[in-house]
């Protein structure tokens, strides 16, 4: 198989399903920024031993992010193949990891500043790169209102990875910095 096939040399590309649409088009934008994402995640993972738990959640994050991204390569006229969904457990699977490291974590007082530590700074820088994910969802969701569980997972895999981030800021024993704004 080759890697190039010029077929996206004048600036299109085409959809599962066959379409060809520009390759700033909206979807082409959202899966994009999903794929970033999800390298981001890589590069957290990459930090960490790969026999903790927190390794397994991010690899099957991965596996999620490509759903996602599947999803929103899909035509508008969709398409014969199968694809997989992302499903509530899936959300919840997040909700559970996310309250399992909260109950380690010293309440929150103040926003706090991003930092203090390489991983983290990856894992922040991340959650920064998740939102946009979100906000290019949510800009499709407002043309083709088929991805409500697509935004619903990345707007939980955001404060996830907040709290990651809390989490290996304690975890590495780097400082917090919270935020004080001046009076």
């Amino acid at each position: 198989m080759k890697i190039y096939t010029k077929k996206g040399d004048l600036g299109e590309t085409s959809l599962i399903g066959g379409k060809r649409v520009p390759k700033n088009d909206i979807k082409i934008e959202s899966y994009g920024t999903v794929d970033e994402l999800n390298s981001h995640i890589g590069l957290v993972r990459d930090q960490l031993e790969e026999d903790s738990e927190t390794f397994s959640t991010l690899l099957e994050i991965q596996d999620r992010l490509f759903t996602i991204g599947s999803q929103l390569a899909v035509s508008e006229d969709g398409s014969s193949m199968k694809l997989p969904d992302i499903s509530e457990a899936d959300i919840s699977f997040l909700e559970n990891q996310i309250d399992k490291m909260n109950e380690e974590l010293p309440e929150m007082r103040n926003f706090v500043l991003p930092g203090g530590h390489t991983t983290v700074s990856f894992c922040h820088v991340a959650r920064c790169v998740c939102r946009r994910a979100e906000r290019m969802v949510v800009a499709l969701q407002q043309i083709q209102p088929n991805y409500q569980q697509e935004v619903k997972y990345l707007n939980r895999l955001s404060d996830y990875l907040f709290v990651l981030a809390r989490k290996l800021t304690k975890d590495l024993g780097a400082k917090e910095s919270p935020w004080k704004p001046r009076a």
